[in-house]
């Protein structure tokens, strides 16, 4: 029967399964049906006969949710001019919402001869079926009980990034049978633990179905964090504790229902900048044979070769219809099918890039800003690639928010002591306003983080100036050599107490600026917890205890610190601003909103501003100042606060300002010794207060 060409992908509607997959230069397509993942060949092959806007569609009677597919497609092998057809490879359907099974590395795999003189220009005949996964049939039916979005507004959201796997395999408090799936984040031990933390999103590292690389497997190792993405709309069978076709699918709407029951909301990191096929020498897995011209950016000059703007030896061509289609069907499944909440956009300039230069009016960004669907999200880009044009921070459009990298930094240099501009902290602070101020963009454009999935944990940034990456098997070469970082006086784990008690304060520090700068934190999960990756600063390959989170020996008192900043600016509106300061915030001088002083009590001058680089500084929060008001309409107030900053090894007295209020101020934290709460002990208005050596102090004044 001809069947449909819409939508793409296997659709069962209860008496058969329309199949439908876009190639545009294609001459013959197969369709093939398995009965078990591990057959080396079809039990049918049918010849699909219809064709309808370059999409091959055909539908087949009396199949079910469960059955195995595949395609096999004919056209020319000629990779000098970018085509790499060869029927003798079964291919994944891009559009499958399960796998069956995981790849099997062999040379069959690959559309040439692997070791011919001639390398990829050469022909292999060698079937493939045998080694690689099986696209399933799924039933969509799912009882989601009524699920509705928890929607947080931005000002509201506190992100906390995490591996499916690592944040549950070792926790004792989930059932052993499912610890490192879907079920084990939807598990109640998981939900009361993330809701006592305070966080309101988690952000999951990628859980679309990926390819664990050949060379690394061959070295004992694996792809960890998954950025090696292959199926867009397959949740990674990997994680999931349930047995049979499909089973995944269901477990990870379940693991979405229970958080959105608990008011959290789930994003998850999206890598649609390339695909785990490779450059001219990978792997034939599924786009590089349907159609190799249609999806991949080629050389213009030499279509033989891939434009490489993401480190992996390929680039999807976002700027052709069927590529930007593919992308945009995958958003709105997730959205519409799997309830996700949002998305982090890995190498998201690489998606902007319309010729080579990055474009932020480029189609991806037109097309996300009119759907009704995908533009109703969180969209958080990853606003760099690896090319020199593609640090992008601050330039993408409005409705999106970004990883602010220069946040990260300058944090970083401020608390390692390094000879910052006080200008740039202020900036940061403030939700960096002169990244995100044009355009209506709002302070919460900027995700803040200080540390993320790649890098150092909190607990080894403060505790090594370099990185050890010796594990990976690369001879130390691989990851980055400019961490920003300070080990406190001693390289990696030490018992001496002076150093183990600045190291805890530094990590105060960090998270104390962190949640008390305006914009939407991210925390990654285990620095509350002291987690250390022994200064492997590129864990990319390490599924083991380096990467796991180590509930054993968790810091509690790191922990407790970690909720009680959290449970202080969700208190406290003042640092959860929907607005900008008035005015620049680094010449604030005479605005009731925002205020910098000096150590003397003085205000900062311009001069100050252009010309200091001092490792401290104090800012003035009055909560009459807020300007906004809430979802009843009601003008929000708050306390007002100062804040101390002080980056010197030593000790520092500074004079609380005068003229800004008549009230006293009462201490409410101070990361010397991590003390949250509020201390009885008054202070008045031109009194000097001393602040000890690398900390940060708030001094509250009720309204």
């Amino acid at each position: 029967m001809p069947g449909h060409p819409y939508p793409l992908g296997a659709t069962w509607d209860g008496k058969g399964v329309n199949f439908a997959v876009f190639s545009e230069n294609a001459e013959s397509v197969q369709l093939c049906l398995f009965n078990d993942e591990n057959d080396a060949e079809e039990y049918v092959k049918i010849k699909i006969e219809e064709v309808s806007h370059h999409i091959w569609h055909v539908y087949v009677p009396d199949l079910k949710p469960g059955q195995l597919y595949g395609y096999r497609v004919f056209g020319p092998y000629e990779p000098e001019n970018g085509h790499r057809f060869n029927h003798h490879k079964l291919l994944i359907d891009p559009y499958t919402k399960s796998l069956a099974g995981t790849i099997k590395w062999d040379d069959a795999l690959f559309g040439y001869e692997v070791g011919h003189e001639a390398e990829d220009l050469s022909f292999s005949e060698t079937d493939s079926a045998f080694f690689i996964p099986k696209s399933v049939v799924v039933d969509y039916s799912f009882d989601w009980e009524n699920d509705s979005r928890p929607n947080i507004p931005y000002h509201d959201t506190i992100i906390y990034e995490a591996h499916v796997k690592g944040f549950t395999i070792l926790n004792n408090e989930i059932p052993e049978e499912i610890r490192g799936t879907y079920a084990a984040l939807a598990h109640p031990a998981t939900i009361k633990y993330l809701k006592e933390l305070g966080i309101t999103a988690i952000e999951l590292l990628p859980v679309h179905y990926f390819i664990a690389d050949r060379h690394l497997l061959e070295k004992g190792l694996t792809n960890y964090w998954g950025y090696n993405s292959l199926c867009f709309f397959a949740p990674d069978n990997r994680y999931s504790s349930t047995k049979g076709r499909g089973a995944e699918v269901a477990e990870f709407k379940n693991m979405v229902k229970e958080l959105h029951k608990a008011g959290i909301e789930v994003i998850v990191d999206v890598v649609y900048n390339h695909t785990a096929e490779g450059n001219h020498m990978g792997p034939t897995l599924s786009y590089k044979g349907l159609d190799n011209a249609s999806y991949y950016r080629l050389k213009d000059d030499e279509p033989r070769y891939y434009m490489d703007y993401t480190g992996t030896g390929n680039t999807i061509n976002a700027r052709l219809p069927n590529a930007l289609a593919l992308i945009m069907d995958s958003l709105r499944y997730w959205i519409t099918e799997m309830h996700v909440d949002g998305f982090r956009f890995d190498l998201a300039s690489a998606l902007a890039r319309v010729l080579h230069d990055t474009d932020t009016l480029s189609s991806f960004f037109n097309i996300i800003h009119q759907d009704p669907v995908i533009s109703q999200v969180k969209l958080i880009a990853e606003p760099w690639d690896i090319n020199a044009d593609g640090y992008m921070v601050g330039k993408f459009p409005g409705g999106w928010a970004e990883w602010n990298g220069m946040y990260r930094d300058c944090i970083r240099n401020y608390w390692r002591g390094s000879e910052s501009m006080l200008a740039d902290f202020a900036m940061r602070f403030t939700g960096s306003p002169d990244l995100y101020k044009g355009g209506y963009r709002r302070p919460t454009a900027s995700i803040n983080l200080i540390t993320a999935h790649d890098g150092f944990t909190l607990n080894d940034l403060v505790s090594y100036n370099d990185k050890h990456n010796e594990a990976n098997g690369e001879d130390n070469n691989d990851g980055a050599n400019d961490n920003n970082s300070w080990n406190c006086g001693v390289e990696g784990a030490t018992d001496l107490a002076e150093i183990v008690a600045l190291r805890n304060r530094q990590k105060r520090n960090l998270l104390t600026t962190l949640f008390l700068s305006q914009g939407v934190p991210m925390l990654v999960a285990g620095d509350e917890l002291g987690r250390t990756q022994n200064g492997n600063n590129n864990a990319y390959c390490q599924d083991n205890e380096i990467s796991w989170l180590n509930w054993q020996s968790a810091d509690r008192e790191l922990l407790e610190f970690t909720k009680g900043i959290i449970r202080f600016i969700k208190k406290h509106p003042s640092f959860r601003r929907r607005r900008w300061f008035q005015g620049l915030p680094v010449t604030g001088a005479g605005r009731d909103d925002i205020m910098w002083f000096m150590p003397d009590g003085s205000q900062m001058t311009e001069e100050n501003w252009q010309h200091d680089m001092a490792k401290s500084l104090s800012v003035y929060l009055n909560g009459k100042g807020i300007r906004c008001v809430n979802y009843d309409g009601e003008r929000i107030y708050d306390d007002s606060f100062f804040i101390i900053f002080n980056a010197h090894e030593d000790a520092y007295k500074y004079t609380l300002p005068v003229d800004v209020n008549d009230n006293a101020w009462h201490k409410v934290i101070d990361t010397s010794d991590g003390f949250l709460g509020e201390d009885e002990q008054e202070f008045k208005p031109g009194e000097n207060i001393e602040v000890q050596a690398r900390s940060v102090m708030v001094l509250k004044c009720r309204i």
